[in-house]
């Protein structure tokens, strides 16, 4: 049944039909919540090790360093280590901090804006105006990040491959252009994964901003659940290798490796890079949590074994993502309402809907009890131009949960159509 094509007739008989099921949902009461891409309490369980890797006061000197006690600012050697192996680059590049990615991000965009970069020629709060690029659909707290600085974002459209690098080589050429967000892994919330070719023409480029700064925000660098683990290429040295080995800060976590909320962080660059921004962080901090940093070592080891608690992960995410793109092929596909993209890691689903839908699928869904990340988040200033773009976050809820919101999402999502499509 291809809901673009319904006679009056059908289109009244499948509108009376799927209200129907609509109201039967909203008399439930249902209290779901897939708005964020939070792990599960079955995987927080599945770490609580971690909460047991220090029992004594011997095990908190490593390499010689008491890891209760203040220094050390860049972060336990041990700490910088785990993550160079696991990101590709050297330990000397690594700064390991405390346990949000995001706050580390916001950290740098701020001593950009507030005492500029390796290469500025002044503080970006000094500059005339500052822009943004932003592929989307993209992820809303870092379009935030730069909202909140003031800075124009640019939306760049998002294409299979990555964001769409003829418009981004133009639009460098401005050198009031100081930088670009990417997820370039598992891409939130599309999944998509960059191709060599455009993780060459990024590093490649040559922005007229001598301190234009590329954010790379590699938090899915490890998430796999279907499938081995995915090799990536390492940004930094791909950087250096174009002569732009300044122009990178790579992010990561193990916020959904470990404890999304007691995990630990880092930022990744070049060792001028790592001189410059410790020179700043030294005045606002002597240390990070050196403690959780060393239960981390301990606990995950190595890239190996860490790994291996991957895809422990990946056994209770893999059923919730199948069961979600499965009932969209099911219950959306034969309607030519909506597509979708079907990630093999990462957290998210992305649904694009035909244009003018996600608004009120997202409006019915809160009414019947679902909630969703809102209509328009995966754009800059929570603007998606065509009303289209819907993120799925299927990791919090358990199984049986899942399918009961995502019953009511396609019911929503079919509700909006024919309201739109009403003869």
């Amino acid at each position: 049944m291809d809901y673009m094509a319904l006679s009056a007739a059908e289109w009244q008989q499948e509108y009376d039909k799927v209200s129907a099921e609509y109201e039967s949902w909203k008399a439930k009461g249902l209290k779901l919540n897939m708005a964020r891409g939070k792990p599960s309490k079955q995987q927080l369980d599945l770490v609580s090790g971690i909460l047991t890797a220090l029992t004594s006061a011997e095990e908190c000197v490593d390499s010689g360093v008491d890891a209760r006690n203040y220094g050390e600012l860049k972060g336990l050697e041990s700490a910088r280590k785990l993550f160079a192996d696991i990101l590709g680059c050297k330990t000397s590049q690594v700064f390991a901090g405390g346990n949000s990615s995001l706050q580390l991000m916001y950290d740098t965009v701020s001593k950009a804006y507030t005492h500029g970069l390796l290469h500025s020629e002044k503080p970006w709060c000094k500059e005339e105006s500052v822009k943004w690029l932003c592929p989307a659909p993209g992820y809303d707290r870092h379009f935030k990040v730069t909202e909140s600085f003031g800075f124009e974002l640019i939306t760049i459209p998002m294409t299979e491959n990555g964001p769409d690098m003829d418009i981004v080589e133009n639009l460098i050429k401005d050198p009031s252009v100081k930088g670009m967000w990417n997820v370039p892994k598992y891409s939130n919330p599309d999944g998509i994964i960059y191709s060599d070719e455009t993780i060459e023409r990024i590093a490649k480029m040559k922005p007229a901003a001598p301190d234009f700064l590329l954010m790379w925000d590699n938090a899915y660098c490890i998430h796999e659940f279907d499938g081995e683990f995915v090799p990536f290429k390492d940004i930094l040295s791909e950087c250096e290798k174009y002569g732009n080995a300044d122009m990178v800060f790579e992010f990561a976590s193990t916020s959904k490796v470990t404890l999304p909320g007691a995990g630990i962080a880092c930022f990744a660059c070049s060792e001028a890079n790592m001189e410059y921004m410790t020179k700043l962080i030294g005045i606002q901090a002597i240390s990070f949590d050196k403690m959780n940093q060393l239960r981390h070592v301990k606990y995950l080891q190595n890239k190996e074994h860490t790994l291996a608690l991957m895809k422990e992960h990946a056994k209770i995410m893999k059923p919730k993502f199948d069961m979600v793109v499965e009932t969209l092929e099911r219950e959306i596909k034969p309607l030519g309402i909506a597509s979708w993209h079907t990630p093999k890691g990462g957290y998210f689903v992305s649904v694009n809907t035909a244009p003018g839908l996600a608004k009120r699928t997202l409006a019915l869904a809160k009414e019947a009890g679902v909630v969703m990340t809102s209509a328009g988040a995966t754009y800059p200033y929570g603007h998606d131009p065509l009303d289209s773009n819907i993120r799925v976050a299927p990791s919090l809820p358990p199984v049986e949960e899942l399918e009961q919101a995502m019953a009511v999402f396609c019911c929503c999502l079919k509700l909006a159509a024919l309201e739109k499509s009403k003869k």
